[in-house]
Order: C-alpha cells, then sequence, then structure tokens
C-alpha cells in the first residue's frame, strides 16, 4: 500500500514574481522541498491511523513507514510501508491485510510448529488472556527471545538452525530450575481436538511449574486461523492530511526562502 504525491503548480499562480528570481534548477528543488515536506505529513498522519485503530502497534510497524522524498528531477513523493531486512514480518503485507481483509498469513514460529506437526492444520498461535510470565512484550506479542527459546525447547529450529535447538541435558536445568529461577516443562495439549490425558485443557502450549509441576499455566494458544477486517484507509489518510493546499503552502515557503523574502 502506497501513497503517492505528485505536483501540478496549479495553486502557485500567485507566485509567479518570485518564482521567476529563481533558476529552473532552484525552483525544482522548491518544489521538490514541498513535497517532501507533505510527504512527512502523511507519514504522520498514516502513524496516526494506526494507532487508532490497531490495539498498541508495535515501534516495528510505527516506524515501518518510509518517505521516499522527492527530488528535483523527480517531483514526486512516495509514502509506504517498507521492509528493511532482518527478522521482522513485511510490513507491507501485514498492513496490506489489514487494510483489504483476508485471511491473516501464518508467523515463521507458525510455520515451524506446523513443520515438526504440533501446530494442527488450521490453526495459528495467540497468546493468553493471562501471559505467561516473561513471555509477552506488553503489546500482545510474545517476545522474541522467549519465543526462539521455546522452539528450541520443543527441537523446531529447523536446518539451519539445528543447533541452537535445546539439548536433553540443557532440557533437565530448564526443569530443575536455580535458587534464582523456577523449573518449568513445556508440553503441547490438543483438548477437544484429540483426546488423552490433557483433553482438559484449551489446545496449546502449556507450562508446568511449582514443586512437583503443580501449577499448570497457558503459554500459546492454538486457535482457528485469523481473518482480517479492514480497518485502515489510505483514502482516509489521505484526506484527513488535506495534502494539496499543505504541499502548496510548503512550496511557497520553499519559493521565498530562495528568494530571501
Amino acid at each position: 500500500m502506497r501513497v503517492t504525491i505528485g505536483f501540478s503548480g496549479a495553486g502557485l499562480a500567485s507566485m509567479q514574481a518570485q518564482l521567476a528570481k529563481l533558476s529552473g534548477q532552484q525552483a525544482k528543488q522548491a518544489y521538490a522541498n514541498g513535497l517532501s515536506d507533505g510527504g512527512f505529513l502523511a507519514r504522520r498522519e498514516w502513524q496516526r491511523e494506526m494507532r487508532d485503530q490497531f490495539d498498541r502497534p508495535t515501534p516495528y510497524i510505527l516506524k515501518s513507514v518510509y518517505v521516499r522524498k522527492a527530488t528535483p528531477d523527480r517531483l514526486s513523493v512516495d509514502i509506504e510501508p517498507t521492509y528493511f531486512g532482518g527478522k521482522g514480518v513485511d510490513p507491507q503485507k501485514i498492513l496490506q491485510a489489514q487494510e483489504f481483509g483476508g485471511a491473516r498469513r501464518d508467523k515463521r514460529s507458525e510455520a515451524a510448529l506446523r513443520r515438526i506437526g504440533i501446530l494442527p492444520a488450521g490453526y495459528q498461535t495467540a497468546i493468553p488472556d493471562t501471559p505467561f510470565p516473561g513471555s509477552d512484550d506488553g503489546r500482545g506479542n510474545v517476545r522474541g527471545g522467549f519465543l526462539v527459546r521455546l522452539l528450541s525447547y520443543f527441537q523446531a529450529m529447523g536446518e539451519q538452525g539445528y543447533k541452537a535447538n535445546m539439548t536433553d541435558k540443557r532440557k533437565a536445568r530448564l526443569h530443575k530450575g536455580t535458587k534464582g529461577r523456577e523449573g518449568v516443562r513445556f508440553f503441547v495439549a490438543y483438548g477437544h481436538l484429540r483426546g488423552g490425558p490433557t483433553q482438559h485443557l484449551a489446545p496449546g502450549i502449556w507450562a508446568a511449574t511449582g514443586q512437583d509441576g503443580f501449577i499448570v499455566r497457558p503459554v500459546l494458544m492454538f486457535v482457528r486461523d485469523g481473518m482480517y477486517e479492514s480497518r485502515i484507509s489510505r483514502q482516509r489518510v489521505a484526506e484527513r492530511a488535506d495534502l494539496e493546499p499543505y504541499v502548496e503552502r510548503r512550496i511557497r515557503y520553499h519559493v521565498r526562502k530562495l528568494v530571501g523574502e
């Protein structure tokens, strides 16, 4: 999803005298600066839209909105979510679903759990209403470090990360705990999906802690594949920003600055 601002010059007829004092390149630079100012206004409004529509959006998503500034040779500016690499999901894919709705794509952790047979077909994962201690980032998401430990525990790191999978010796230390850290054992329950000794539990990954593992708490729930409703709108962002008059005002400012008025 992208917003593009172009230049028409229709509202600058009153500035012909000032423009006549500039060289062609200087005038183009003033236009480019004004367009770029409009791009950053659109970026702020886009971030505001996400804060209004999303529950505690992550800094990763908010900062992903990138402004490709105008230049004297390219008098247009693009504003769009941009993926800069790394371990996160492409924000373009996330926001595309939030704009048009549709099925939520699997997260990498879900694909890993599905690959080793833990996550059933037709299900994805969700953090429980009361997160397991130390598992959440305060924004309704599982912390990356905790998720890696969980995948490592279940030997789900894949061929490239197999060395990060937890050994039996490391698992034993985790189960035992230390003076400063409670021991914990993770296990998978399928509840009504498969029955068995854990059929009284909701489907998901659970943790057993406390003396003899008597305290059982949910860690990651298995839920039916998620569907996004249409929540954010480029049109609403553009209308709220009211970009055309703002860009014209900024171009006037940059022209006056160049001619010294």
